[in-house]
């Protein structure tokens, strides 16, 4: 396919909505065609070894045969920034459209998919700083460092929530290097060429069947029995695995706050609140294109997607 320009495919959603499967069978379609394709996963908790049951990991089954790139490819210790999730799936990318592939974006957060396709730059770091701001919040409590960011730079601190102490130790680190922060995201100007991207609608009574279903599921085919062997493995020292629904649910339980009961009824209010967010950061996106999730849609993507191989 030499001389042919591959359209980056992003294909978008809220959880439950299906991305996984239509993903392969877009691949299968595509393939039917003569185009090969790859998926390269946009979730950010697929990334951790482990952690199957509770993120709906898809199974070496359910890929189909496809290739997915970023899936089992850190331990739960680390944290994966979302710096870090776009360098990675930049990376990826490039590597498909060098080996004549189309890589099909599936997955994660609108700020994630945000972050890989669009011009979105972030401030630097450093270990030092940031672990003694953190070290401050461990001590001090997120409110003492909100009312410390509030006094420094009160337009920030307005937008960040007095609790989410992790962004306000990030916001506090950036203006320390840097002497400003800014919590605007940036507009919507792709930094790769050739992106079309679609989303999946499904009904919102629909969705939360799903996410209610997934999660007993998820309880059913031993999240809390993962979870227990995962601790073991460091789950509580890593920032950002231990954060993710369910499991951070489910530490909850394992520690005495809440009830199985109560960590299961969390986690599906948990991922309904989650959902909800997503698709409201999706909509406020003008360049995707939305279809019916279900029967027909992987084709007429298929159609689209074959038009922009043969026109590139």
């Amino acid at each position: 396919m030499a001389g042919v320009t591959l359209p980056v495919v992003a294909l978008n959603g809220p959880t439950a909505s299906g991305k996984t499967a239509v993903a392969v069978e877009l691949a299968h379609l595509l393939a039917a065609s003569g185009i090969a394709a790859e998926v390269v996963n946009a979730d950010s908790m697929l990334v951790y070894r482990g952690m199957d049951i509770g993120t709906a990991k898809p199974s070496v089954a359910e890929r189909g045969g496809v290739p997915h790139h970023l899936i089992d490819i850190m331990d739960v210790t680390r944290s994966a920034s979302v710096a870090d999730f776009q360098a990675l799936a930049r990376a990826a990318i490039a590597d498909c459209r060098s080996r004549g592939v189309v890589p099909l974006l599936a997955g994660g957060s609108a700020l994630y998919v945000h972050a890989i396709l669009d011009a979105f730059a972030f401030p630097g770091t450093d270990p030092q700083v940031r672990g003694r701001l953190e070290a401050e919040l461990a001590d001090l409590g997120a409110a003492e460092l909100h009312r410390r960011l509030a006094a420094v730079a009160p337009g920030t601190a307005a937008g960040i929530l007095p609790g989410n102490g992790r962004r306000i130790v990030r916001a506090l680190e950036v203006i320390e290097l840097t002497g400003s922060f800014t919590s605007t995201l940036p507009g919507w100007e792709y930094a790769l060429d050739d992106v079309v991207q679609f989303g999946l609608e499904v009904a919102r009574d629909v969705l939360d069947a799903r996410i209610e279903q997934r999660v007993h599921r998820m309880w059913a085919d031993g999240l809390v029995e993962e979870v227990t062997g995962l601790v073991g493995a460091g789950l509580r020292e890593g920032r950002t695995a231990s954060r993710a629904l369910g499991y951070r649910q489910v530490l909850q339980f394992l520690d005495g706050e809440l009830s199985e009961e109560q960590a299961r009824e969390a986690t599906i209010t948990g991922t309904r609140r989650f959902s909800r967010k997503q698709l409201s950061w999706f909509r406020r996106d003008p360049r995707i294109h939305w279809l019916p999730a279900g029967q027909g849609s992987a084709g007429e993507m298929a159609s689209v997607v074959r038009g922009r191989v043969l026109i590139g």
